[in-house]
Formats: structure tokens, sequence, C-alpha cells
């Protein structure tokens, strides 16, 4: 299997999700989220004032939207605005990243823990909880960079990429939508996983932050496929019309001073064995 590229241009994507027949995809630095189709048309969807990260959808079809910088998460309103569905800035002072949203509307929201740009020292993270009205509370504390995240068809378990925890951790989701049963998943050995994506058979496609490559995870730990990228990628999420399409967002570099209005970043693709499935 070998990466095509299907557009350049951006600067540092992030959160792709397959929806409407499109992969929908945040560029922090153009600020904007955009999709694009497998004929490569694009479409500029939102501006924000911040740098746009993590998507979602409510069950009634309105786009969430985690906004980085001022840490919250926004709804996409029906004449093309954006309103406040949920403000985390009392509950961490560090950039909000990555969020995946259940079928009721619960979303579970990731930060980095300190300020990674700024050469702080590394420190755990919490992982939030924000309800379908906008509510937040803490899910689950002493994370190492919560950041891509999934949740298996069935609703009942949630899987957390820890980037510098080099792991997955699992919880099962109750019917309040708390967590329990906090377990390693799996060690994703020296790879540094960011965005991610979940399989039919239960595979987690993982992209590595410290590398130029895309693998295949199972629970445990076995590393079944291995997709060389041609610069350092970011995210990746399995879409396209059978759910075989693995896109892979790759940019030069993710430091702000180097990704901004760089345009190095792009959308490439494979085709895979395994179709999607869960969320995102």
């Amino acid at each position: 299997m070998t990466f095509e590229t299907l557009i350049g241009g951006l600067d540092f994507g992030e959160g792709p999700r397959w929806h409407d027949d499109k992969l929908w995809y945040s560029d922090f630095f153009r600020h904007q989220v955009r999709t694009v189709d497998l004929e490569a048309n694009e479409t500029v969807v939102v501006e924000i004032e911040d740098s746009p990260s993590g998507l979602g959808w409510l069950p009634d079809g309105t786009l969430l939207i985690v906004a980085m910088a001022t840490r919250q998460v926004l709804r996409l309103d029906d004449d093309g605005s954006t309103s406040v569905h949920a403000d985390l800035s009392d509950f961490t002072e560090s950039n909000c990243n990555d969020m995946v949203v259940d079928a009721d509307g619960h979303a579970w929201v990731g930060n980095f823990g300190f300020d990674l740009h700024g050469g702080a020292e590394p420190a755990m993270a919490r992982l939030a909880h924000v309800a379908p009205d906008g509510t937040v509370s803490e899910a689950a504390d002493e994370l190492a960079f919560p950041n891509g995240a999934v949740i298996t068809p069935d609703g009942a378990t949630l899987i957390v990429g820890e980037t510098f925890g080099f792991r997955y951790t699992a919880f099962t989701i109750g019917a309040d939508k708390t967590l329990s049963d906090r377990r390693v998943w799996a060690s994703a050995g020296n790879a540094l996983p960011d965005g991610c994506t979940l399989d039919a058979d239960g595979g987690i496609w993982l992209a590595d932050a410290g590398g130029s490559r895309c693998l295949r995870l199972t629970e445990g730990g076995e590393v079944t496929d291995e997709i060389a990228t041609h610069q350092p990628v970011f995210a990746c999420m399995l879409g396209g019309p059978d759910g075989r399409t693995l896109f892979a967002l790759t940019a030069a570099d993710s430091h702000p001073d180097m990704a901004a209005g760089s345009g190095t970043g792009t959308i490439d693709i494979a085709t895979v064995d395994v179709p999607h499935a869960g969320r995102p």
C-alpha cells in the first residue's frame, strides 16, 4: 500500500472526518474548516478567528468545531455564523485539540496540558466531557497529551491516544456518559499517536506525529500494517464510498512559526482492506 497526493496547499491539516460524501478537515493556520471530495473539489465551510481543530456533529446535523487557543467548542449555525457551544477556558489553561462526538451528541475534548510551543515542561492533562447542552465536566485525568480518540460502533468504549504516553487508553462509557474501567488498550511502541481512525475489525490507524508513517494497531499493541508518507503526518481518517480510503494529513512541520503560511501540507490517500467503523 502506498499514498498518493489528493490535494496540496494546506498549512497544517487536522481533524479529518468523512461526512456527507466528503472529507471535512481543519486547517490551523488558514483558520478554516474545509471539505474535499475524491475528485479534489474543495470548499471552504467556515473561517474562524482561532485555529480550528477537532470536528464532530450533533444529532441534528450541527457541526461542532474545537477552537484551540480560546479553548471553546463552537457550533456552526444555519446562517453560517458560529456561536459558543461550550467554554473550556476554566477547565484547562492549554490549547484544546482533538474531539470525538458520539451518536447522542456527547463530546470528549483533549488538550495539550502545557504550553507545547512555548517550551514549558510537559504536564499531564484532563479529558473534558461536553454534554449536548454545552455543560463541561471532567471525564478523566492524568493523561499524557490526550489527542485523537475513537468510539466503538456500539457506543460503549472510548479509546484515546496519549501522544506523549506512547499508548492508547480505553474507557467504558456508562449510560450516563461517565468513563470507567480505565485500561491500556495498546502500547504504540516508539510512535507518537496523533489523529486516528477505527476500522471494522477493531484496528486503529494512527498518524505517527514523530515520523512519516501511518500505522495500524490492534488491541494489545500489534502493528499489522505500516504505510510511509512523503513527509510528517499528523492525522488520518478512513472514508470514501466503501470506507476503505485512508486519508493522511501531512505537513513539513508542526511548529506555528514553520507551518503558518507555508502551504506545504497535503492530503494523501491510500486504499486499505478493512473499512471504517465507529466514530469519528
